[in-house]
């Protein structure tokens, strides 16, 4: 059986790799990792005095891996909504966004096919990483296993930040105003979802409630849970809050890794939900609900 690619994924993979631009992104992404792996370890071995201070030469290389992975998803997190956010505002401004709709494409696979064009090039910079990173793994003595859980997690915010960017591709005519956004959902959904649970913990007695839930789509969370469980094997939400502050489903999915779990799940819903929206504004059937009727004679 022969395995079919989405066109896009296809045309966008063949451009990629016929231009130097996803070289130099590497090298860029190479050298701004290694540069942030030579401060860390130099920060490492000013804290420690020596790496024989304790008798363990690689004791603390450990954390590497919690320092390099946070600066990829940093970096991941602001470079996926650029590449994305110009895909279909793109179209429009070169004029080829009708020519797109003409082919046998459906909507959705016109947005998946860009996400995962996306997706495919952040995992380009992130196996480029891998021997910086794997340096952690191979001196500092973790399991492999968390390089895996790490790559597949990128891949999540990957999904996550691409699903933002091709909606406001869908929406903006301009690719400069899908990027700004962008970012605004960002602020939204990274910034805002606390301010519910600050509130009411500021000026209410019976603690923050249920209103933790709405943590459930915010990436910081989840990634902190994420390399909480991974250096400690212990979770920030059910170490620091009591039953009777944050309600009874906030504080039974904060045990053991049950929040880590449903909160990729809501992360993955709602980038579906994104994607259904951006599916829905590319639709021409939908173009035209903003044009005024013709008069009759």
């Amino acid at each position: 059986m022969k395995l079919r690619w989405n066109p896009i994924v296809k045309k966008d993979l063949q451009i990629a790799a016929r231009s130097m631009r996803i070289s130099w992104g590497v090298f860029a992404y190479e050298a701004v990792l290694t540069m942030i792996f030579l401060l860390a370890l130099a920060v490492i071995q000013q804290q420690t005095g020596s790496f024989y201070s304790d008798g363990n030469v690689y004791h603390h290389l450990i954390y590497l891996f919690p320092v390099l992975a946070i600066a990829q998803v940093c970096i991941v997190t602001l470079i996926v909504p650029v590449i994305t956010a110009s895909a279909i505002s793109g179209e429009k401004e070169r004029q080829t966004f009708d020519i797109m709709l003409t082919t046998c494409m459906s909507p959705f696979s016109i947005v998946l096919g860009k996400v995962v064009s996306a997706v495919i090039h952040i995992l380009f910079f992130v196996v480029a990483g891998l021997p910086i990173m794997a340096l952690s793994f191979v001196v500092g003595g973790m399991d492999w296993s968390n390089l895996f859980y790490f790559i597949l997690t990128i891949m999540l915010l990957s999904v996550f930040s691409g699903s933002i960017g091709i909606f406001c591709s869908s929406v903006c005519r301009k690719s400069i105003a899908a990027v700004v956004l962008s970012y605004v959902f960002y602020f939204v959904i990274f910034v805002l979802t606390f301010i519910p649970a600050i509130i009411k913990g500021l000026f209410s007695d019976k603690g923050v409630g249920e209103t933790m839930l709405l943590w459930l789509i915010n990436p910081i969370i989840f990634f902190e849970e994420f390399f909480m469980q991974i250096m400690s094997e212990q979770s920030l939400l059910s170490g620091n809050f009591d039953k009777s502050d944050v309600g009874f489903l906030t504080y039974h999915l904060a045990k053991g890794n049950t929040w880590l779990f449903v909160s990729g799940a809501c992360i993955l819903l709602l980038s579906f939900l994104f994607l259904l929206a951006a599916a829905w504004k590319v639709n021409p059937m939908h173009a035209s609900t903003g044009r005024k009727p013709g008069k009759k004679k």
